[in-house]
């Protein structure tokens, strides 16, 4: 069972399908549920998921009375090593759609409990507030509806904890959700890939591994998020991320005086720059990958603190007629001007529901038009 931020469940089946990593079987919410194709080595790279688990025991019938701890625990006790490396101790997270009578916490004890009586290993308790020693076997408990899942993470940490990602600044994307974006945009035969606010750099770092020729470009206006940027790409491309696993140097941008400053060894081109005022000639981006500053978590600076509506003005000069744009987008009010959606896919994001747009240049539209007449 893979696990996703909700609203990207169909996403991630579809790299399951695409890579050839199993057989889709259903979705729930946040949950992916399939039957390997292999071993379970491959689950692993999924870059969409958040986390892949071993699906351990269901159980029908758990309702929103204190009664269902009991059956919960009930189904914990039938349960086998899961096949997983026996480690120094269990713990337990879970969680549910829906009010119920009890909370999260005494789930987690009422599995953990019987888990470790039957697997012989200690449990280790979150709900006096302290976090479980490195190590342990971690299981999952979710409930949807009257049906209860308990299942067991293959790897020894969630997807989402990419290796690379060692730099971190406010607003960081989220990775799954940043390959969900790269996904949408098409990049297979995309040579240059822009992010005009780059942040930390995730999501051209997860683009890397769909687009292996493209050029990456990540601008932004504060100089601590292209620091950061550079460091997690240096980590990706020396480390599991890299294509061959070779370390690389990588390079920066000056702009907009600076310009592009190539270097050997990398994809990757960072550079601090305004937003407003994209160092990059009209025309000459294949793809845009963008996670406005929309003010929620970092606000608008340079150029689009005055006139935020620039950032669009600036993709659309610098997008080739036929390229794609994804963005993630809290605005209701329509398309961007200049543009039109092709997609949509509405996501949860720490409680709020922005949408992933995929777009591409109005006049693109009027000119086939024109053409076929």
């Amino acid at each position: 069972m893979a696990r996703s931020v909700r609203g990207i469940e169909p996403l991630v089946a579809a790299e399951i399908r695409n890579s050839r990593l199993g057989r889709v079987s259903g979705l729930r919410h946040r949950e992916v549920w399939f039957e390997p194709s292999g071993s379970w080595a491959g689950l692993t790279g999924l870059r969409t998921a958040d986390d892949v688990l071993l699906v351990a025991a269901v159980v029908d019938g758990v309702g929103p009375a204190r009664a269902a701890l009991r059956r919960l625990a009930a189904a914990a006790l039938t349960i086998t090593h899961p096949g997983v490396p026996a480690q120094p101790g269990i713990e337990v997270s879970a969680s549910f759609v829906g009010r119920r009578n009890y909370t999260r916490f005494e789930i987690e004890d009422a599995v953990g409990a019987e888990l470790a009586r039957r697997l012989g290993s200690p449990y280790h308790s979150r709900s006096g507030g302290a976090a479980p020693p490195g190590g342990c076997v971690a299981w999952r408990v979710t409930i949807e509806g009257d049906r209860a899942v308990i299942a067991v993470r293959i790897a020894g940490r969630p997807l989402h904890r990419r290796p690379y990602k060692t730099a971190s600044i406010r607003g960081t994307l989220h990775p799954p959700l940043a390959a969900a974006m790269a996904g949408l945009a098409r990049l297979a035969g995309a040579r240059t890939v822009l992010d005009p606010c780059c942040g930390a750099g995730t999501t051209l770092i997860e683009a890397a591994t769909l687009a292996p020729q493209a050029l990456l470009l990540g601008l932004d206006h504060d100089p601590a998020a292209i620091a950061a940027a550079r460091e997690n790409a240096r980590h990706a491309e020396n480390g599991a991320d890299g294509a061959d696993g070779a370390p690389r140097r990588t390079a920066d941008l000056r702009g907009p005086a600076g310009g592009i400053r190539t270097g050997r060894g990398t994809r990757f081109r960072w550079g601090v720059a305004d937003a407003g005022r994209v160092p990059v000639a009209g025309g000459s981006v294949d793809r845009v990958l963008v996670n406005p500053p929309w003010g929620r978590q970092v606000p608008p600076a340079g150029e689009l603190a005055r006139e935020p509506e620039r950032l669009w003005r600036e993709i659309r000069r610098v997008l080739a007629r036929d390229g794609l744009v994804v963005a993630l987008s809290y605005d209701e009010g329509g398309d961007p001007p200049g543009f039109e959606t092709v997609e949509r896919v509405e996501v949860s994001l720490s409680g709020r529901h922005p949408v992933l747009a995929v777009l591409r240049l109005r006049e693109r539209r009027r000119a086939s038009r024109g053409r076929a007449g």
